[in-house]
């Protein structure tokens, strides 16, 4: 994989540093494969992540949203010692996800059901933010020019 120097994006603009370092986190995380993840859009302002987490209870897993990060993470109990294995194709390693947020996008529910842990998502933009209609005032009689009198 390329690796990317943004070392000249922070000489030459100021302010940017927060989409430079989404930038190189998004770079970091691409080379990281586990575990497999699919992130849907359910509705306008609704999405879904799902990561594979085959093999993990509940327990051993723990999901947090700090500062627009979701982070999720996955530690198994190390209790195997007394299995044999022939074969050993299921991970279930020790794992941390990481989500960059938008603003104003929160964690409504999180479930996990045969192996996938999906979290729900939802845009809820403060009131102040969403669009509102502005009704127009007219008037039924025109404004009188100065020194005119009603008649």
């Amino acid at each position: 994989m390329r690796t990317i120097d943004f070392s000249p994006l922070y000489r030459s603009v100021v302010g940017f540093d927060r989409l430079a370092d989404l930038l190189e986190t998004a770079r970091v995380d691409a080379a990281a494969g586990y575990p497999p993840y699919n992130i849907e859009r359910t509705d306008e302002n609704a999405y879904r992540v799902e990561i594979a987490v085959a093999g993990f209870r509940p327990e051993e897993l723990n999901i947090e949203v700090k500062e627009n990060l979701l982070t999720v993470q996955g530690r198994k109990a190390a209790n195997d010692d007394q299995r044999k294995y022939l074969h050993r194709g299921l991970a279930e390693r020790n794992f941390e996800r990481r989500f960059q947020l938008a603003d104003y996008v929160v964690v409504t529910e999180a479930g996990l059901a045969d192996g996938l842990l999906s979290i729900s998502l939802k845009r809820e933009l403060p009131e102040a933010l969403k669009p509102r209609r502005i009704e127009i005032a007219t008037s039924t009689q025109p404004d009188l020019i100065e020194g005119e009198k009603a008649a």
